[in-house]
């Protein structure tokens, strides 16, 4: 892909939107296709099971730090440009956010990806869950809720004005990051073997992790022909939902990536939904359904945003890069999980994962 021809045909606003939508198109219809959701997973593996959602998002956890590394590598993005490398971490903040946002994904049955492909496919729980979601996130960065974030965020951060590179911090050869992605890769064809996943599946799960290695490609690509700065960052959801809710209410709206991601990711869902003839609206069964969806929600929104990302931005996107506080915030998100579905879902036997 020529971006310099690119640039020069549409501007640089509108093709860091387009990069944005192309990459969301990618992610959607893996993600539509592969079922894969961080909270799927983590309440498989709370009732102590290795089944199929565990092995789908391990799949998709370790494609991404094989093609991300493996793009570093040759040359084609550095990762100590890209935003969440180049600030101070949170290590406060991604403890702090993470238990929060692993409860909320757990009580709103879903993370925030995994709702706006659920949104695209006719589900209007997720719609109702993805809207309060993106106004928390909106309060948590711009609105009341930013000094509390602010405050936490503060209690322990990383040293140098910058975030911490695991690989770096270890002494380890710059190759050990892809080395350890196809260790991951190992373990999770392991487990889709012992689970009999379809190959269809395990390719999209995969498409997942390509997806958040084409946005890292794409921007870094950007930056490098750009006159203004261009912020080097992929997939995540929590800072994007919130610009793109006020991108439509706002006056004068500006393009950038986030702008394009989120409205790719549910066109992308919703071809794959449709093609397959699953689009289907659903809605909420029970009163409390609707109830836990929207605390969970609203968890996910601030916790995210203190975290420094959701289960995608700071679990994939950010691991893959490996920057220290985001691997703090995927293992506190995690912990969070399987501790709100122990203490609230498991005595009441809850179904299975859905």
């Amino acid at each position: 892909m020529d971006i310099l021809a690119i640039v020069e045909r549409i501007g640089e606003a509108p093709s860091a939107a387009l990069f944005g939508l192309m990459t969301g198109v990618i992610f959607g219809v893996a993600a539509q296709r592969s079922a894969f959701c961080l909270r799927a997973s983590t309440v498989e593996f709370a009732r102590g099971s290795l089944g199929p959602r565990m092995a789908v998002w391990l799949l998709c956890f370790s494609t991404a730090l094989v093609w991300v590394q493996g793009a570093e590598l040759g040359g084609l993005m550095r990762s100590d440009e890209a935003r969440m490398m180049a600030v101070t971490g949170s290590y406060s903040g991604a403890i702090i956010g993470g238990l929060i946002f692993g409860a909320g994904m757990v009580l709103a049955r879903g993370c925030p990806g995994r709702l706006l492909v659920l949104a695209a496919t006719g589900n209007l729980r997720s719609v109702v869950s993805g809207l309060i979601f993106a106004v928390l996130a909106q309060m948590s960065l711009h609105g009341w809720l930013s000094p509390l974030r602010d405050t936490l965020a503060a209690l322990w951060i990383t040293e140098g004005g910058r975030n911490v590179n695991l690989i770096s911090a270890a002494g380890l050869p710059d190759h050990a990051g892809l080395l350890l992605g196809v260790g991951f890769a190992a373990v999770a064809l392991w487990m889709a073997r012992r689970n009999r996943i379809s190959f269809r599946k395990l390719f999209f799960g995969a498409g997942v992790g390509f997806a958040v290695a084409v946005g890292w490609v794409l921007t870094f690509g950007l930056s490098q022909v750009s006159f203004d700065p261009v912020t080097i960052e992929s997939i995540t959801f929590t800072g994007p939902s919130a610009n793109t809710l006020m991108f439509f209410l706002e006056r004068p709206a500006l393009l950038h990536f986030d702008i394009g991601l989120v409205p790719g990711v549910f066109l992308g869902s919703f071809l794959a939904a449709w093609v397959t003839r699953e689009l289907k609206f659903q809605g909420f069964e029970k009163e409390v359904d609707m109830r836990k969806a929207m605390i969970g929600a609203a968890l996910m929104g601030f916790g995210g945003m203190l975290a420094g990302g959701c289960s995608i931005g700071a679990g994939v996107t950010g691991a893959s890069i490996f920057a220290g506080t985001m691997w703090l915030a995927l293992v506190s998100m995690w912990i969070g999980g399987i501790a709100t579905d122990y203490l609230i879902d498991q005595p009441k036997g809850a179904a299975k994962p859905v």
